[in-house]
């Protein structure tokens, strides 16, 4: 079959024949990349699809159907549908966690200490054991001891990178409260080791702390100014901004020396960069002579800005790469929404998670035909709905367990209803780094995990519905209309209800494959520099774990 042919980014003509095909082939398949599943009854989304791909997955088990994102077909289907499956599955970058200590044999993967792991939660203690590691053996090939952590949140990746790995460590995040709880718990470990190291005396090193700096970093510009400040200014400016002492080990005896004779070296890493941060990243590190290397793992393609949607002055998110800009592809919101998708979040469900996320689907969809029908100002005004979703999960499916892992790509504001991108406002919870449950966004993250619990009866969804809309209603302010007019919307769409299976199944199959495609752009932007530095993809995380686990690694010769 088409979908067994393997390819290859070593090369920057390699990266372009494998962008090449990701474009060619999902051409047909637009109306999938352009659709929002909450429009599925009022644009009658099925009606789209192969009817012999919908007649044969309309009877096919749930379990079969949430194996779809990940390349999985069965025997009796048509041919045709295998194809599109299987080609989908040979197109996507293989996120399988590699084997790093065989990638970077040099690579000192040592266990985090229960001191340095404080706060963690299992997805960020494997992340940040695993990035600090690699970001450790980069510095050490490119001889760089000082690492500029761009969206450095609470400061964990710094603290590892500082304590653990002895490097000098800048830890950047937009919000001051992050910055002060980094320096917080980084005096609490700083403590902690020079205890240790008094008791042992079987060390001997100066102890570190990150020096954090509260900025937001809106353009590559910024980046450069701040990088390029952080080494040369040695000035009342500087100290206030970065904190005392970070240069002392660079005066002598006298005030004379140059800078330029002990300025060192910088890294650039970032642990789920959020959207155009880390095309950001990779921009600094072309442009800046004192960046020596990179290591960008991405998130929230949804935020991304794209060509076409700002002003020609500004630097978009994507493409980034002559070579996409060349094929003049616009993915458009509701595709990169669909690149934040996760086959394997998909494929750990079980069969009544799946129904009850693909029932919850239904009801949403069958809430904007009430809001479509008779609220249409209310509609035109984009609202949020807010988490109706989470309150009826909660209530009425107790058996399903809230989702413990956080999800990089809801980190921010949920997005609000609009006619043409209209949204359940974070529909099932998840937790986010402060341990707070926050809900869910029905395009833009994958399905929530879950347990196993009672399955809702035929005659009970109408009830639920109801309920469902209601609770929507009262969230806008809204009047309810008499119940006659929900119970005309359900029996119109429940005939339909399910069909959203078998639709998001393979709408979501094409997620990796958007995914890939941001990827390689970014690959190809810098492979499209020639001999002058070398870059490579490596997925670095668990996928079950942390979904976005590609880096992006490049390094000056």
């Amino acid at each position: 079959m088409a979908g067994e042919r393997k390819y290859s980014c070593r090369t920057a003509a390699e990266t372009l024949e494998w962008i090449n095909a990701i474009i060619d082939f999902i051409k047909p398949y637009r109306f999938f990349l352009d659709a929002h599943v909450v429009n599925f009854f009022t644009d009658k989304l099925w009606e789209a699809v192969d009817k012999e791909w919908i007649d044969c997955l309309q009877t096919e088990s749930v379990e079969n159907l949430l194996l779809i994102p990940s390349g999985v077909v069965q025997d009796h289907w048509p041919t045709s549908l295998k194809e599109y499956v299987l080609t989908l599955k040979s197109l996507a970058f293989s996120c399988e966690q590699a084997d790093l200590k065989k990638v970077l044999p040099d690579l000192d993967m040592t266990a985090l200490s229960t001191v340095l792991t404080q706060g963690m939660n299992k997805k960020k203690k494997h992340e940040v054991e695993a990035l600090a590691a690699v970001v450790s053996s980069i510095a050490r090939n490119v001889g760089v001891k000082t690492i500029i952590d761009v969206g450095a949140g609470q400061g964990y990746l710094a603290q590892v990178l500082c304590f653990q790995h002895q490097l000098s460590v800048i830890a950047i995040d937009a919000c001051s409260h992050h910055g002060r709880i980094t320096d917080a718990r980084a005096e609490r470990m700083k403590k902690h080791y020079a205890a240790k190291m008094r008791k042992s005396r079987s060390e001997d090193r100066v102890l570190t702390v990150p020096k954090t700096v509260t900025c937001r970093v809106l353009s590559t510009d910024t980046l450069k100014a701040l990088s390029k400040s952080l080494l040369e200014n040695d000035n009342v400016e500087q100290t206030d901004l970065i904190g005392k002492g970070i240069y002392e080990h660079c005066r002598g005896p006298s005030e004379r020396v140059a800078y330029s004779d002990c300025l060192p070296s910088l890294l650039l890493a970032g642990l789920h960069a959020c959207g155009d941060l880390s095309v950001t990243m990779l921009r600094t590190f072309l442009e800046s002579p004192e960046v020596k290397a990179v290591v960008s793992i991405g998130c929230c393609y949804n935020l991304l800005s794209e060509e076409g949607v700002k002003d020609n002055d500004s630097q978009h998110g994507f493409p980034v790469s002559n070579g996409v800009k060349s094929t003049g592809l616009s993915l458009g919101k509701s595709s990169r929404d669909l690149a934040c998708q996760s086959a394997e979040r998909w494929r750990g469900l079980d069969k009544d998670a799946g129904v009850h996320n693909f029932e919850l689907h239904a009801f949403r969809a069958a809430f904007q035909m009430v809001l479509f029908r008779y609220y249409p100002e209310t509609l035109a005004r984009s609202p949020a709905i807010g988490r109706q979703g989470k309150a009826l999960r909660r209530k009425h499916y107790p058996g399903i367990v809230e989702s413990s892992v956080h999800c990089e790509e809801a980190a921010h504001n949920p997005l609000p209803l609009s006619p043409q991108n209209c949204k359940m406002e974070r529909t099932w919870p998840h937790m986010n780094g402060t341990g707070k449950s926050r809900g869910f966004d029905l395009e833009t993250d994958a399905m929530c995990d879950g347990a196993s619990s009672n399955l809702i009866k035929a005659g009970n969804k109408y009830s639920l519905f109801e309920k469902f809309s209601h609770s929507g209603l009262g969230h806008l302010g809204l009047d309810h209309y008499q119940d006659t007019i929900l119970t005309g919307v359900w029996k119109e769409t429940e005939p339909f209800a399910e069909l959203i299976g078998p639709y998001w199944s393979l709408r979501a199959a094409l997620g990796p494959v958007l995914e890939t495609i941001i990827l390689l752009d970014r690959l190809l932007f810098l492979q499209e520099r020639g001999n002058l530095l070398e870059a490579v993809m490596i997925p670095i995380f668990d996928p079950t774990l942390s979904p976005r686990n590609v880096a992006l690694i490049a390094k000056k010769f």
